[in-house]
């Protein structure tokens, strides 16, 4: 799914009723009733019901924002946001599809005045960037310097595209600074009046009559940037940080984008990761296995002694207590999981093999035949054998 704010049409800092507003439009413009078996405009209606759902609760936008689809997931909550069919979206959204004193969906286009909020300039574009994480970053956290491309604001003018500054700007003459023009025309069920964004200042309210000759107008320039992204312990592979205000300056003064950070983790060396617990597999010999040991592992802190106790069977999982991956909610480290394989010889010496051969009738050295450490196959082939 695309991002929930790109969907909605709005700014990553959207206040909560112009995400419903956004929201209340596209719903109209795709609602199954206007579109009658099309299923493009379904699909459409319903992205954005799961968009608004995401974006109207508080909680799970901070969750979104911050890390986005990959965060929803491991929220504890009910997961992925999405609905099974259209009712469902009517039944969760009825203070949005009608019913109450504020009739509905239907109040912004027939009837009461709509409000616009001018402002200045226009919206910078949100950057996105990968930031590749070791494991032992990722246990305890980190704090990272990224360098990003990104347009700056043109020192020349403060960012406002006009020659001499900010204070060089018109007011728009065609719409007197409001930047909206309204139109009237008459119909048989009255007067019927649409705004529209100002042709000439594109609803900025203000023009340039002069431009600044270092970024042309733009009021912006290619810069580069360093940039201090905090990443807390145990963020997963996909995971997206979210840093409003840090992406592509807005053009004439206009608000900045975001800059939203992939993580990627990198592979490891010795370990398999299994959300917050680490596995490490290792082979030991069958006298070590049988007699027992002590043997040493790595950890993500260096390295430590593990204890193999006599008669260890091949596949067993010992456990190293805190020695995992740092959690993104709580304060409890996961572990370290040591999987033990019983290596078996393939090159044997003839001295090898006479010792071996010695120690083949004892029944120490006989597999257990009574069912006890039989694995569940077996016992199922042994009782319909």
């Amino acid at each position: 799914m695309s991002d929930y704010y790109e969907i909605l049409g709005v700014n990553r800092d959207a206040s909560s009723e112009e995400i419903k507003k956004a929201y209340r439009k596209e719903a109209l413009k795709n609602h199954p009733d206007r579109n009658p078996g099309d299923k493009a405009a379904e699909a459409r209606f319903k992205e954005a019901a799961v968009a608004y759902e995401v974006l109207s609760d508080q909680k799970k936008r901070e969750v979104y924002d911050r890390y986005g689809e990959a965060g929803l997931r491991g929220s504890g909550g009910r997961g992925q946001p999405g609905f099974d069919n259209v009712n469902d979206i009517f039944s969760a959204f009825s203070d949005i599809f009608g019913g109450g004193s504020g009739g509905g969906v239907f109040d912004d286009f027939f009837g009461g005045r709509r409000q616009r909020t001018r402002e200045r300039g226009q919206p910078g574009a949100t950057i996105a960037q990968q930031l590749a994480l070791t494991l032992e970053e990722i246990a305890e956290g980190t704090e990272k310097r990224v360098k990003v491309r990104r347009l700056t604001p043109c020192q020349t003018c403060e960012g406002s595209g006009a020659k001499g500054g900010a204070s060089q700007l018109k007011v728009c003459t065609v719409c007197n600074g409001s930047g909206e023009e309204r139109r009237a025309r008459q119909t048989p069920l009255g007067q019927f009046v649409s705004v529209s964004e100002c042709g000439r200042c594109h609803g900025e309210g203000q023009v340039i009559e002069e431009k600044c000759s270092e970024c042309r107008g733009e009021g912006r320039l290619d810069g580069e940037s360093s940039i201090k992204v905090k990443v807390p312990a145990g963020v997963e592979d996909g995971m997206v940080i979210n840093l409003r205000g840090q992406g592509h300056s807005g053009a004439r003064g206009g608000r900045p984008g975001d800059l939203r950070i992939e993580i990627r983790e990198k592979a490891h060396e010795y370990f398999i990761r299994r959300g917050s617990d680490l596995i490490y597999n290792i082979e030991i010999s069958f006298p070590d296995a049988a007699l027992g040991t002590d043997i040493e592992v790595p950890t993500l802190t260096g390295r430590a002694s593990v204890k193999i106790a006599p008669g260890t069977q091949s596949g067993k999982v010992l456990r190293m207590q805190g020695r995992g991956l740092g959690q993104l909610r709580g304060s409890r480290k996961g572990d370290q999981l040591v999987r033990i394989r019983v290596w078996t010889p393939q090159n044997l010496s003839d001295s090898d093999k006479k010792a071996l051969e010695k120690l083949q009738d004892s029944s120490a050295f006989q597999p257990d035949q009574t069912g006890k450490n039989k694995s569940f196959f077996s016992k199922v082939k042994d009782a319909f054998a």
